[in-house]
């Protein structure tokens, strides 16, 4: 698993999102300043985010994004599958399985990497936007 650069703009605003939720939008400028961002790759993001059904946004001279649900309700492991796609770090994992099933010969090989994969997914899949805010205040 790799988190890119991109993956990594997108849990960065996220968390400036919850940090604000549920007190309205945030204008992306706002979002760039304080985590100093490139404003144009952030708004590409957010539109992606926006799609995804994780922001919502509103237009006009008072918009911006703020979540769609609450922050302890959206897992980084959602975030990172929408923006860079498996958690695995070798295909997803049922490509992995069916390797372990069908290769004997590579079992042991393939039954590491599912486990990588299934400890990381268990990490990401349980921390939430939330769980990121309450860390970083402390």
């Amino acid at each position: 698993m790799r988190i890119s650069q991109r993956g990594l703009y997108a849990l960065q605003a996220l968390t400036v999102l919850a940090r604000r939720h549920p007190e309205g939008v945030t204008k992306i400028r706002e979002i760039a300043r304080e985590e100093q961002l490139p404003e144009k790759f952030l708004e590409a993001i957010l539109l992606e985010l926006k799609r995804a059904r994780i922001v919502t946004s509103l237009r006009g001279a008072n918009g911006g994004y703020q979540l769609k649900r609450a922050p302890e309700e959206i897992f980084l492991g959602d975030v990172i599958r929408r923006i860079d796609g498996p958690l695995a770090p070798f295909e997803d994992a049922e490509s992995l399985r069916r390797r372990v099933r069908t290769d004997p010969r590579h079992r042991a090989l393939f039954n590491v990497l599912l486990d990588v994969r299934n400890a990381a997914a268990g990490i990401l899949d349980h921390t939430s936007l939330s769980d990121l805010c309450c860390s970083s205040q402390n």
